[in-house]
């Protein structure tokens, strides 16, 4: 393994919380849904779910895998052990 995709596979799934009001990620895959309550995405770690109030999406790359919300946020939460693979619709049914 040389030492850039040693750093690349390091910075998937990274999250920096800023006071509560601006959250980056690293490793996202998709955003499933958004709104401004609750933002659902797949990260290489599995699926996140963000709870707040006024949430928005101030940037989306998934080419790089970042993705940053601002606004009041009050929860993070992975959903399942993020070892299986598969969309978050194929997990509900």
């Amino acid at each position: 393994m040389t030492a850039d995709s040693s750093r690349k596979n390091e910075a998937k799934g990274n999250l920096i919380l800023e006071g509560r009001e601006r959250l980056s990620i690293s490793g996202v895959e998709d955003v499933i849904s958004f709104d401004e309550n609750e933002i659902i995405a797949e990260t290489s770690l599995g699926t996140m779910v963000t709870r707040g109030g006024e949430l928005h999406v101030e940037r989306l790359s998934l080419d790089t895998g970042e993705l940053i919300i601002n606004g009041r946020i009050d929860s993070l939460e992975y959903l399942g052990d993020g070892r299986s693979r598969g969309s978050f619709w194929s997990k509900l049914f």
